[in-house]
């Protein structure tokens, strides 16, 4: 294939990807939303996380479960065999609540729920025992351990979902 033939199907590949991904949050916009309210971001280990959110349907939804989570997810960098530095996430916690199960929200529908999820007490980092200490001095050169609050709803289609951000120290 001649170069710029190999441009020009990289273009309309790049343009094809963004139509589709500006067209998935429309939808979803179109769909209905949900907002999430926190008193405070701030918490310590072992406490009780509360808030509040608010779920919005623009149109009818057949939601299969509505369910509010806390999750940490590490980011921590791994170098390869080559010796080059990766950028790598993974999910270490995860405590969730469900809110409500299977139900159809009507078009126009509007209600706010409230949630309660505690923290652990200790440290969620995998590095914690000897083995995964020493797995992460030869893997990874620092990690950071990062907490949601996520609240999503599963239904047919689009599902709605939103999340915030806290800090836990």
């Amino acid at each position: 294939m001649a170069p710029e033939t190999v441009n020009l199907l990289i273009i309309v590949v790049a343009i094809a990807v963004a139509a589709g991904a500006a067209a998935y949050f429309v939808v979803r916009f179109l769909k209905g939303s949900i907002k999430i309210a926190l008193q405070r971001e701030s918490f310590a280990r072992g406490e009780l996380v509360e808030g509040t959110f608010a779920l919005e349907a623009k149109k009818e939804i057949h939601g299969n479960r509505l369910v509010a989570a806390l999750v940490a997810t590490e980011t921590y960098t791994e170098r390869n065999y080559k010796g080059r530095s990766q950028r790598r996430t993974r999910e270490v916690y995860r405590a969730s609540q469900i809110v409500e199960e299977a139900r159809v929200y009507p078009a126009g529908f509007t209600a706010n729920y409230n949630f309660k999820i505690a923290l652990p007490a200790g440290e969620v980092r995998e590095g914690n025992s000897i083995l995964g200490g020493a797995l992460s001095l030869l893997t990874g050169f620092g990690s950071r351990v990062e907490w949601r609050v996520q609240v999503s709803l599963d239904a047919e289609g689009v599902d709605l979902a939103a999340s915030r951000r806290i800090y836990v120290g």
